[in-house]
């Protein structure tokens, strides 16, 4: 009996069998073996009639926007192939970004409060031999889902919208008036939204089988049976790199718990470790990671699974008609897994575009697109992903990558919670950006020679232009901040993509964010 099926074996769920059903997944992605949907068609005819303004395929993320829209007046129908219902274990965030949910009117700041599970500080970052650097406020409030999908579930079907769960989505035709959704019955709506995630069939449709750029493989649990400690970890790393892989650690205490994750940055090549491996270098690490004996602790639950990346983010449909949101389009960077954070914070930007969209009937496949642009500030993180993974052949030193990440944060802390705050919670701005380069240049003038074998000089060039993208935004989104009354004078139409550039350059810069 391995480790994992030992720790494992009688939890409820059979985590067992999931592991094995993603850990196949994993192996047909490397394999390119994944079969490609053909789930949208185009019709030249129009529909007879639409019934529906929005259909949201996706219910777990998705009533996050069919609330909002809902809201604002609009038909909305949210189909979920199970019940929709969080999952047990938190989802992590900053408490700032929270506040999203009350400017939008989802939650009032009293339900904003009842729906946080657990919160603690400070984290830390730590690589190799690097001294500990500690942080307050970063992705330290747990997010109880249950709790908070119970009350958007509840502020959606008040406000008039309609929720068909056990309803799984198989298949769209798209007319030149409308969308003909099939999920065991037909729905006729103006505007699809597809929340499906990372394996979205629409999403897999487009993609055209393109094997991911880069994948996060993580594992991990909650267990209890730790000592009490109201301390996290955003990110260690404390061994060398092992099987091609640099192995990283997150900790924090949970409501019935403490969670750890294992996870590591890799390409989809076949040589790849598999997910049920991976497991077992998990239980293999933790006890020295956190300092335990694994017959102490009580494993509560399994938490496993691979999240692909695309350069090609975030995904822009052929197709009128249709959005892709969230994990979908992928619009996140390659170094976050993506999910409630990354919705979170383009909330905001795809309900007010979606309003405007809705409102002068911009629904065509290039009005769409612009809810879903080019943003340099998550371009610019693909080399940085490049610098913490290994490729197949590579023969790396086995510090180099805890070595150059160590120098990297200690260089960027020195600098202050404006240039490391933003960064770690996935938002790369120009200026700390460019601070942090001078100061790691000047102090370890040979890091990037390092560097360059590891990453290639094609990624080093590509990462140029985004930098020289994010610059350009930077200047940019101040100007179109001084335009923006003058935009509201605009016809409908070209006050739509006044509003979406607008949005692009305070997005793409990352100048939606703030401390406040």
């Amino acid at each position: 009996m391995t480790l994992t099926e030992h720790m494992l074996s009688g939890l409820p769920g059979n985590p067992l069998r999931g592991l094995t059903l993603a850990d196949q997944q994993w192996s047909q992605l490397r394999q390119a073996a994944l079969p490609v949907p053909s789930v949208v068609s185009e019709a030249d005819h129009p529909l007879d009639e639409v019934d529906w303004d929005v259909v949201i395929s996706g219910g777990t993320l998705g009533i996050l926007l069919g609330a909002a829209l809902v809201q604002r007046g609009w038909r909305v129908a949210l189909i979920e192939r199970g019940e929709l219902k969080g999952r047990e274990q938190e989802w992590n965030i900053s408490r700032r970004e929270l506040t999203h949910l009350s400017d939008l009117g989802l939650l009032t700041p009293e339900e904003t409060e009842q729906v946080i599970a657990s919160e603690y500080n400070p984290a830390r970052l730590q690589f190799g031999a690097g001294e500990p650097i500690w942080v307050r406020d970063v992705l330290n409030v747990g997010v109880d889902p249950v709790g908070l999908l119970h009350r958007l579930k509840d502020k959606f079907l008040n406000s008039g919208g309609k929720l068909f769960e056990q309803t799984v989505f198989e298949g769209a035709w798209v007319h030149p008036n409308g969308v003909l959704v099939k999920a065991g019955q037909p729905f006729h709506t103006r505007l699809l939204i597809d929340a499906m995630g990372h394996f979205s069939p629409i999403a897999r449709q487009a993609r055209d089988g393109q094997k991911p750029d880069g994948v996060c493989l993580v594992v991990g649990t909650c267990a209890q049976g730790y000592e009490h400690n109201d301390t996290g970890d955003l990110i260690v790393s404390f061994t060398p790199i092992q099987h091609q892989c640099q192995y990283f650690w997150e900790a924090f205490p949970a409501r019935d718990g403490r969670t750890t994750y294992m996870f590591t940055y890799l390409d989809a090549q076949p040589e790849r470790i598999s997910l049920t491996d991976f497991f077992e270098e998990y239980w293999r690490l933790l006890p020295e990671y956190q300092q335990i004996s694994l017959d102490q602790l009580q494993v509560k639950r399994a938490l496993f699974g691979f999240f692909p990346c695309y350069r090609q983010s975030p995904l822009q449909y052929p197709w009128g008609r249709l959005l892709a949101v969230g994990d979908s389009s992928g619009n996140q960077s390659p170094l976050s897994f993506g999910g409630f954070g990354a919705m979170i914070r383009h909330l905001p930007r795809l309900v007010h575009g979606l309003d405007e969209a809705l409102a002068v009937d911009c629904l065509g496949a290039t009005a769409l697109a612009q809810l879903q642009p080019y943003q340099p500030n998550l371009s610019v993180t693909w080399l940085f992903q490049k610098s913490m993974s290994v490729g197949v052949d590579q023969n790396v030193p086995e510090q180099q990558i805890n070595h150059l990440l160590a120098t990297i944060f200690e260089d960027m802390a020195g600098l202050g919670d404006r240039t490391l705050k933003p960064f770690l919670q996935d938002v790369v701005q120009f200026i700390p950006l460019a601070k942090t380069l001078l100061v790691t240049s000047i102090k370890h003038p040979g890091l990037v020679a390092q560097l360059i074998p590891q990453v290639g000089v094609g990624a080093l060039m590509s990462w140029f232009g985004h930098y020289l993208s994010l610059a350009i935004y930077s200047l940019l989104a101040p100007l179109g901040r001084g335009l923006a009354p003058l935009l509201g004078l605009l016809p409908p139409v070209q006050r739509y993509y006044s509003h979406r550039w607008l949005d692009v350059l305070t997005y793409g810069s990352g100048q939606d964010y703030n401390e406040s």
